[in-house]
């Protein structure tokens, strides 16, 4: 890219157009990236400088044309009204880091089942077994987080479809 935009450094928008430069100079500017993203380029300015959050379709967008599908994640984890509540962001790292998270998250997995399994025989929660119970639920979502950011890897790097 040409001149970094100083106010932008941070935003992750910003920041996913610069890298995404690396695969198509188009993106250099914010006018020609506007073009191909098909929004306006002052409101592509303002979105990169957070003045705006953008649409989820805009997000999107930019997902897909950046090859960055790490986009929505963030979006739907930090910016969505609902999934603030209910997404977590995945952090983005090397397959081989990835792929010894999500091996790590399932090396419990057995406690958890054998865990849950007997938590569960009574179809009751007791007050004694809420603290296990909520370990199991953590190692659920770290399991889930793992996957996902090895999914993410995927489509971003070898263009996994799932």
């Amino acid at each position: 890219m040409g001149k970094k935009a100083s106010k932008a450094v941070g935003n992750m928008y910003y920041s996913a157009r610069s890298e995404a430069v690396k695969d198509n100079v188009a993106f250099t500017s914010r006018e020609s990236a506007s073009e191909l993203l098909h929004i306006e380029r002052t409101r592509l300015a303002n979105i990169e400088l957070g003045n705006i959050t953008p649409y989820p379709e805009e997000v999107k967008c930019m997902a897909q044309a950046y090859n960055m599908p790490e986009l929505c994640n963030a979006y739907c984890a930090n910016e969505c009204p609902i999934g603030i509540d209910t997404v977590t962001e995945v952090k983005m790292d090397d397959f081989d880091r990835l792929s010894l998270k999500v091996l790590g998250s399932l090396q419990d997995i057995d406690s958890i089942r054998t865990s849950l399994i007997k938590i569960s025989e009574d179809g009751v929660i007791s007050a004694d077994e809420e603290g296990a119970f909520n370990d199991i639920i953590d190692s659920l979502e770290k399991i889930s987080t793992n996957a996902k950011a090895l999914q993410l890897w995927a489509k971003k790097n070898i263009h996994f479809k799932g």
